[in-house]
């Protein structure tokens, strides 16, 4: 069983890459399931529609993960209530609309994997306690008990809390990924007990620019430039970047995990 999971698709260049090159990634490496962090992937690279959405799963997304953006797009409140292949973070305020987890169905129908999206809290939007929220799922979505495999998505700024929350599911989760940072780490491995882990899978999107963003422009509003304007997104060639697990289904841990780097700037 192959699971695929990609950072944060960015503005239209992500959207453009994605929408190109996905299909054909799961031919090629058989993939069963994907996941995919959306909360960037408006043009204005804040926030998710609803037909964005739509697109990403008429391409095969299997589930959407998002962040501390997920809140950007108008009526975006409505829809997470009515699909529930979106999640937002789990460890958001309570009564927030949406799941924060959930248990799906593979492709063939033969697998159960449960998909967790938590967001960190040092130097992100105010949120529950993220490993007290972590706890208490823990017990509601146990590995080879209701579900054959669990990805998580860590949805934080500091490489120290999403190495913290790797090692407590380490041997309870099939994988955890970082995203948020829109930077690739080179730190691709699994763990002791046999999740796989990488502390930020990057992001789908224009590499050549700041974290997504317009680097002229950016680099304007680093020197408070007058001309400096609100950020948007760069809309170069993109980059397709994120992993691909390759399971054991008799314990439903990772055996092998590659780093996926497909097109645009970063393979020049």
């Amino acid at each position: 069983m192959k699971i695929l999971i990609l950072g944060d698709i960015m503005g239209s260049s992500g959207r453009n890459v994605l929408s190109k090159k996905l299909p054909g990634i799961i031919i090629k490496y058989k993939v069963d399931f994907v996941i995919v962090n959306g909360e960037n992937s408006a043009d204005d690279g804040r926030g998710i529609t609803k037909n964005i959405a739509k697109q990403f799963f008429e391409k095969g997304v299997d589930v959407i993960t998002s962040g501390n953006h997920i809140w950007d797009k108008e009526h975006i409140t409505n829809y997470i209530d009515e699909e529930n292949r979106l999640l937002r973070p789990a460890n958001l305020v309570e009564g927030s609309p949406g799941k924060g987890h959930e248990i799906y169905f593979t492709k063939n129908k033969k697998y159960k994997i449960g998909v967790i999206n938590l967001m960190g809290n040092v130097f992100m939007r105010k949120t529950e306690d993220v490993f007290q929220e972590a706890q208490k799922i823990k017990k509601k979505i146990i590995l080879k008990k209701n579900v054959d495999f669990l990805v998580v998505d860590f949805h934080g700024e500091i490489t120290s809390e999403k190495m913290a929350i790797g090692y407590f599911f380490d041997g309870e989760a099939t994988c955890v990924v970082g995203t948020h940072t829109h930077v690739p780490t080179a730190d691709t491995r699994i763990l002791e007990k046999g999740t796989a882990y990488q502390t930020d899978i990057g992001m789908c999107g224009d590499y050549n620019s700041v974290i997504g963003m317009n680097k002229e422009n950016s680099i304007k509003r680093f020197l408070k430039d007058k001309d400096a304007i609100k950020h948007y997104p760069a809309e170069g060639e993109g980059t397709l970047s994120g992993v691909i697990i390759e399971t054991d289904t008799n314990t439903g841990l990772a055996k092998k995990v590659t780093r996926i780097i497909d097109g645009g700037f970063l393979t020049k």
